[in-house]
């Protein structure tokens, strides 16, 4: 991603993430994020893991806890199943016009 001056910067909980960040999420790290988090101290003096996120106008760090990790799972075995439902649906049409 091309680098611009005065990129907002977000840290966002598990609790408030959006569907496109999720989507991002899934993208940038197709196989999870073990080994892509980093550490950082929080206000309240807390280590905080988080994966970092760009876009084209933020930056963004997703905190990491077990509710994320939960719900990213969650989500890319939806965006499986949903690429499986469109799979089935062009074979049954495929056997639906056969030659015979």
């Amino acid at each position: 991603m091309k680098n611009i001056p005065n990129k907002k910067r977000v840290i966002v909980d598990y609790k408030n993430i959006t569907e496109e960040l999720l989507q991002l999420l899934s993208e940038e790290h197709p196989y999870g994020f073990e080994g892509e988090t980093i550490h950082f101290t929080n206000a309240k003096g807390e280590r905080v893991e988080a994966v970092p996120l760009e876009t084209a106008d933020t930056k963004y760090l997703i905190k990491v806890s077990t509710q994320l990790i939960t719900k990213f799972e969650a989500f890319q075995d939806d965006d499986e199943d949903d690429d499986s439902e469109s799979e089935g649906t062009t074979e049954d049409l495929d056997d639906t016009f056969d030659d015979d």
